[in-house]
């Protein structure tokens, strides 16, 4: 069955840069739809970025011009690059996988991805 498993997270000033890095295990679908989430403290879960097969990239608006997310697929790896950190990026960040390629066009509905990870913290002070 799917796994994903986080890493990469971790303590970081404001300003700074992490990677976080998710590795996909038995998730063969040529076409697929991949993304990041995360919870702050007393926060819901909430999208911060996704990727489908064809290289298609989607943000939401707080991270624009900060993270980007991108994958490898010879190793079955997606990655989200943070930059310019803010402490309101402190979280528990997820990645997920969905079933239906289709599934980036409305990324933010969570309830699009079938396959979540146990996530990773970042904390930005």
């Amino acid at each position: 069955h799917v796994q994903l498993v986080e890493s990469g997270g971790g303590s970081v000033q404001a300003g700074g840069s992490l990677r976080l890095s998710c590795v996909a295990s038995a998730y063969t679908y040529s076409r697929y739809c991949l993304g990041w989430f995360r919870q702050g403290p007393g926060k819901e879960r909430e999208g911060v970025a996704a990727i489908d097969s064809d290289g298609l990239t989607s943000y939401a608006d707080a991270v624009k011009g900060r993270f980007t997310i991108s994958g490898d697929k010879s190793k079955n790896t997606l990655y989200l690059q943070m930059s310019g950190m803010k402490p309101e990026d402190t979280a528990m960040y997820y990645c997920a996988a969905a079933r239906d390629y289709s599934s980036c066009a409305t990324w933010t509905d969570q309830r699009r991805f079938h396959y979540w990870g146990q996530g990773t913290q970042v904390t930005v002070s």
